[in-house]
């Protein structure tokens, strides 16, 4: 086969080809085309009988007040009557506050107490004032007392710790054998009284001019051994309880003796110069 009618084939099966594509895609583009409906469609609109006639604006507006007028309208919605609170239940409202805050300072106050209580016992048994005080050797105190001229001052025990003279101990025993813990002081030539003065509870301090404690308060004044001397005092300086153990001096802070009654002045102690407060008696 030459080659000229080779060329002539092909160009024909060409041409062949190319008719057979225009007219598949001329058949696709009449039923399925961009804004082309089909025969089924076309059908369906004719049968329908469309009218292509727009409504006027009256019609709209018969129509939208048809529609308005149509409207279910809610039911009212019924308002509940206001009714005033109960006066009563009020009340035990106010009760019920008052009683517990009651309750709980009540419990507040107990609970504060009762801690104190237990602080001071709790002291007590480890030490401190409220518990026996370890002054020190007996001859060692009273060389610290003569030292700082009559007066020694022991802050734990809050106590003055004075000299007893031992030429007094008759008129003593007489006044003090009833404070037996007192009087083994006295014995031993010691006397510990209690800083606060039995009139009002100030701390009395001593008097270096005149030997004696002098209340700066309301000026009761007692000789060196706690016996009043004057003022509006109604007895001499309270005074603790001593004990002696192998020549230790212990201060029992934990019971308080009532002081002398007014007029007792068993050592016979004047004045020994100008007093720090008000005059002698």
């Amino acid at each position: 086969m030459s080659t000229g009618i080779v060329i002539a084939i092909v160009v024909i099966a060409a041409i062949i080809f190319g008719l057979i594509v225009v007219l598949t895609t001329s058949r696709t583009s009449e039923v399925r085309g961009a804004g082309a409906l089909s025969r089924e469609t076309r059908s369906r609109n004719s049968k329908a009988n469309i009218s292509d006639a727009a409504p006027t604006g009256r019609e709209v507006e018969a129509q939208a007040s048809v529609r308005s007028t149509s409207l279910v309208k809610a039911a009212p919605v019924e308002v509940a009557p206001w009714v005033a609170p109960d006066e009563e239940a009020l009340g035990v409202s106010r009760r019920m506050f008052f009683n517990r805050a009651t309750v709980t300072l009540l419990s507040v106050s107990v609970g504060a107490f009762g801690a104190s209580v237990v602080g001071f016992l709790w002291k007590g048994a480890e030490g401190g004032f409220g518990s026996k005080i370890n002054a020190g050797k007996v001859d060692d105190v009273i060389q610290s007392i003569r030292q700082n001229k009559g007066f020694l001052y022991l802050s734990e025990a809050r106590a003055w710790v004075t000299e007893y003279p031992k030429d007094a101990l008759g008129k003593g025993q007489a006044v003090y054998s009833g404070q037996a813990p007192v009087f083994t002081g006295m014995q031993a030539g010691i006397v510990a009284l209690y800083q606060k003065c039995p009139h009002l509870g100030c701390r009395v301090p001593e008097c270096k001019s005149s030997q004696w404690f002098e209340c700066p308060c309301h000026g009761s004044q007692y000789n060196r051994v706690g016996e009043k001397k004057g003022g509006p005092a109604p007895r001499g300086m309270d005074r603790f309880g001593v004990g002696i153990t192998n020549g230790v001096l212990m201060i029992d802070t934990g019971a308080v003796f009532a002081g002398p009654s007014i007029g007792i002045n068993t050592t016979g102690q004047e004045a020994e110069g100008p007093h720090c407060v008000g005059g002698g008696h």
